[in-house]
């Protein structure tokens, strides 16, 4: 399945992405990311009233899932948010920043206390609290990173 395959009823919402991470999350932190039975979990994760991003492996890497509530954070379809690589989700004064999170979530495995800005498509900026960012791996192999956040508030 390709990584930019559209969440859809025909592939049960990303359930192959779903579950890598929820499985990865569960992993490393020993918390649930979504409380829903495993036939489920991808439509249950998309539609989430908190915002799920991952990122793949490349070094500049791209975004492969958004749920339906970052996608409306961001205001990206599809489309246009698994073409974007993740650094374009912050503003150029917060990159630093974020390699520092980025480099301490690949040596640690997780944070769960990130705050920062981001960016919608349309220079929206809003402020994330408390995120919860992790490594993504199948059976001990890299796959990326994700991120969870509950807590977001627009920046005037």
């Amino acid at each position: 399945m390709s990584d930019r395959q559209i969440p859809s009823i025909a592939n049960r919402y990303r359930q192959d992405q779903a579950i890598l991470l929820c499985d990865s999350f569960y992993r490393l932190t020993g918390r649930k990311l979504i409380d829903a039975p495993e036939e489920s979990v991808g439509e249950a994760l998309f539609f989430a009233p908190f915002a799920v991003v991952s990122h793949d492996t490349a070094t500049d890497p791209i975004f492969n899932y958004a749920n339906q509530t970052a996608l409306a954070l961001f205001e990206m379809n599809w489309e246009q948010f698994t073409a974007l690589p993740s650094r374009h989700s912050a503003e150029q004064l917060q990159q630093e920043a974020r390699e520092r999170l980025l480099h301490q979530v690949t040596t640690q495995g997780y944070i769960d206390d990130y705050t920062g800005i981001r960016i919608s498509r349309t220079g929206k900026r809003f402020f994330i609290q408390r995120a919860t960012v992790w490594n993504l791996d199948r059976q001990g192999i890299a796959c990326g990173q994700a991120a969870m956040f509950k807590e977001w508030s627009p920046v005037q």
